[in-house]
């Protein structure tokens, strides 16, 4: 069975004749390998992206990102599916695109789910618990749909870590890029504005002859 139906929303959003992003196939099969990827990703807003392979792949963009510490609650946003290539994308999104700006891998590896029902089943239920097996995020997760009732909070996730030997209530998140969203990388207004001053009030003036 084929995962582009999945894909619609995905397809719609993005031009593929000017971002190297990939492309939905028609070919493509819901294979399942229970892989999982953190990317970074500095858009509008710093934010990092996590997706769990399940016949196809199930986006999560989590604001802070991930974390270790058992006492953390992430919110975890779930959006459209992506094509499972995609966890190995890396680059630029061209401005003007949707999501434009880095993406960088973060974390990747693979995971284990716990729960006795399969992982369509938990998300109707509200609830997924698995292992991730990946070079910085180890050990078991949960993820727990927000309890607000309303439609617009329906996409809205907790992501948590278990208190396990993988835990750490001193993790720090670093990050892979030293800076946050693209608009750091944009000069400030001001800064243009004083530095243009700066120049005036110090360019040499020129000596006016007074007239006899």
């Amino acid at each position: 069975m084929s995962s582009k139906n999945s894909l619609g929303d995905y397809e719609k959003k993005r031009d593929f004749k000017k971002t190297n992003e990939p492309k939905p196939l028609d070919n493509d099969i819901n294979t399942n390998e229970y892989r999982f990827v953190v990317q970074e990703h500095h858009a509008s807003i710093l934010h990092f992206d996590f997706r769990l392979e399940y016949n196809g792949v199930m986006k999560r963009s989590i604001p802070k990102g991930p974390s270790l510490n058992p006492r953390d609650k992430r919110l975890a946003i779930m959006v459209e599916d992506h094509p499972i290539p995609y966890m190995n994308f890396e680059g630029k999104i061209p401005d003007g695109e949707y999501g434009a700006g880095e993406v960088r891998t973060w974390d990747i590896g693979t995971y284990e789910p716990l729960d006795e029902l399969d992982t369509n089943a938990g998300i109707e239920k509200g609830k997924l618990t698995f292992k991730l097996y990946g070079k910085k995020l180890q050990g078991e997760f949960h993820m727990i749909r927000s309890r607000f009732g309303s439609n617009q909070r329906a996409n809205q996730w907790l992501l948590m870590k278990k208190k396990d030997e993988f835990a750490d209530e001193n993790f720090v998140l670093e990050r892979i890029l030293n800076y946050g969203s693209r608009r750091d990388l944009q000069p400030s207004t001001t800064t243009t504005t004083q530095g243009k001053r700066q120049r005036q009030s110090t360019s040499p003036k020129r000596a006016t002859k007074k007239r006899s």
